[in-house]
């Protein structure tokens, strides 16, 4: 993809990391940021040399939630179509072909907690904190933010987080599930980027079955899952990496045939 001005995309190996580059405004979304995610998501999912993917905040900041001076001035007609525009890339992180890693850095709020929230696993430092802060702007959350944070959360645990608006440390979502681990600060990015190593490193038709799975299985549609998972087991156990990958380790582990006495 072209260059960005409000992100970076790097990549070592089979690892992309994403960094949002808007620092003196806490990584605040606007238009232009929101169009270059989207299309950095976009071009990854699509890249069968990239095998995973880390997305975090340059500075104090992973997302402070969107632009409030553009915002404010937007039309309703701008209004509308910021919010379509941010529901395509929500979509492009969460239903991208590979595991994105948040490693979130400081302040994930409004919108950046909602993309926080369409992430597969999420690593924080210890300043990290996130919300839904909209309710004190007399609003709801618009990019899945009402959603998304029963499906990870729960209800009950949600409403409180919505109704209050509260910004809640990062330590304390790890019950929850949503966060996986909290790391020292110097250990964030070092750490995210091991996970997506070790990710990257197995086969990628394997990694997207099993995220397209557990996504399916938010839903509680039990029956559909099973078969869903009967159906991808079987096309990865016919694959040729499945099959090598089988042997291999059959070979490996074989108990050696005794020798009989001469």
């Amino acid at each position: 993809m072209s260059a960005c001005q409000t992100l970076t995309v790097e990549t070592s190996g089979r690892v992309a990391l994403v960094t949002f580059r808007r620092a003196d405004q806490l990584n605040a979304m606007n238009r232009l940021m929101q169009s270059e995610i989207t299309q950095a998501f976009e071009a990854l999912s699509s890249d069968a040399g990239v095998g995973a993917i880390v997305v975090t905040g340059e500075g104090r900041g992973f997302m402070a939630g969107a632009d409030i001076k553009e915002y404010a001035a937007q039309t309703a007609p701008e209004f509308d179509a910021f919010q379509a525009a941010g529901a395509r890339m929500y979509a492009a992180i969460e239903n991208n072909r590979k595991p994105v890693i948040a490693a979130v850095n400081g302040f994930a709020l409004g919108g950046g907690m909602e993309l926080v929230l369409c992430c597969d696993i999420v690593i924080a430092n210890p300043f990290a904190k996130l919300g839904l802060p909209e309710i004190k702007l007399g609003l709801i959350p618009g990019g899945g933010g009402t959603q998304r944070s029963v499906a990870k959360l729960g209800r009950n645990r949600a409403n409180l987080l919505l109704m209050t608006g509260a910004i809640v440390p990062a330590c304390e979502f790890i019950a929850a599930g949503l966060v996986n681990e909290v790391v020292d600060a110097e250990r964030l990015i070092p750490r995210a980027l091991e996970l997506a190593r070790m990710m990257a490193a197995e086969p990628a038709s394997a990694i997207e079955g099993m995220k397209a799975l557990t996504a399916h299985a938010v839903s509680g549609d039990l029956a559909g899952g099973l078969a869903m998972e009967r159906d991808i087991l079987g096309r990865l156990y016919r694959s040729e990496t499945g099959q090598r990958r089988i042997e291999a380790f059959a070979g490996k582990n074989a108990t050696p045939t005794k020798k009989e006495p001469p």
